[in-house]
């Protein structure tokens, strides 16, 4: 009798050729994998980790002046209750705050990636998230390397597509499950992530689910530090659907669980704006750029 698959655990600091099989394959199963050893230093997740939650604690109306109504929730500050998972009936029980990609003046992207918002009421939450998403970028962009030569590509193939691609690193911050939840919300009711692949860091703490191919629900518990790493919807239709964007969830916990928040940084990497996903395996969707696809899937979860 064959073992039974198991999610990938690899080290990102192996050499490239070493680890894509492994990894490639665990992508193809689950849509995920975890990744230790991923180079992002732990005094700068410590910093940006303390402005998050300094954040989150300010007033609530403090910190609805950082929402801005008709960004799509691109930038700054999302409220409570706003984020609704597509087919979802009720909306998520999580708030968060969007740092992007900083652009030059005059940027050829420029219209479609935004300006960031910074809090001025915490100084030191600029900087700390400035350089988190940098290092988010360049680990995201080592991981692609090792996906493209599990593809049969060279460990470049990916670079132009994701060169200024309009990624978001997301602080997420879901309060305590409160007795005044709406009937079956959750933290994260069940989605798939829009864009190229999602790097998550805070993925230990119990919660996080991914649906097999089976139907079944599994846990995802990387190691404290670790990435829990997964595709897509858009490289599963730019590889007609080798990789796999799986379905996911964060339930409510029980217990003394419940009574405290959870906090978890995704940064989720994209495509540049004017990339065409025009699929590289026979068999895939129509062509259409990252932009386009993204707007459409920002509608379908009301945030467009």
């Amino acid at each position: 009798m064959s073992e039974k698959p198991e999610i990938a655990s690899v080290s990102l600091s192996n050499p490239l050729p070493d680890i894509a099989g492994e990894l490639g394959a665990s992508f193809e199963e689950f849509g995920f994998a975890v990744v230790r050893d991923h180079g992002i230093e732990q005094q700068l997740i410590d910093r940006a980790d303390e402005q998050m939650r300094a954040f989150f604690a300010l007033p609530e109306d403090v910190k609805r002046q950082h929402h801005r109504a008709g960004q799509a929730g691109a930038r700054g500050y999302t409220p409570f209750g706003v984020e609704q998972a597509k087919g979802a009936s009720v909306q998520d029980l999580k708030e968060f705050w969007h740092v992007g990609r900083d652009l030059p003046d005059g940027h050829a992207h420029a219209r479609m990636m935004r300006p960031n918002i910074w809090p001025e009421e915490l100084p030191a939450f600029r900087p700390a998230l400035q350089d988190l998403f940098l290092s988010f970028d360049w680990a995201g962009k080592r991981i692609l390397a090792a996906i493209a030569l599990h593809l049969g590509e060279e460990e470049d193939f990916f670079e132009d597509s994701v060169r200024d691609g309009n990624s978001v690193l997301r602080l997420l911050h879901y309060p305590p499950v409160s007795g005044e939840a709406q009937e079956g919300a959750i933290r994260a009711a069940a989605h798939e992530d829009i864009n190229t692949i999602t790097l998550l860091l805070g993925a230990e703490e119990a919660g996080l689910e991914l649906l097999s191919k089976q139907g079944e629900w599994l846990p995802v518990s990387p190691p404290p530090g670790a990435l829990a790493v997964n595709i897509g919807d858009m490289l599963q239709r730019y590889t007609a659907g080798k990789l796999r964007s799986t379905t996911h969830r964060v339930v409510n916990p029980k217990g003394e669980a419940a009574h405290r928040s959870r906090y978890s940084m995704p940064y989720f990497l994209h495509f540049r704006p004017d990339f065409l996903i025009d699929p590289i395996f026979d068999g895939g969707e129509e062509p259409i750029t990252a932009q386009d696809y993204l707007m459409e899937r920002l509608r379908e979860i009301k945030l467009a």
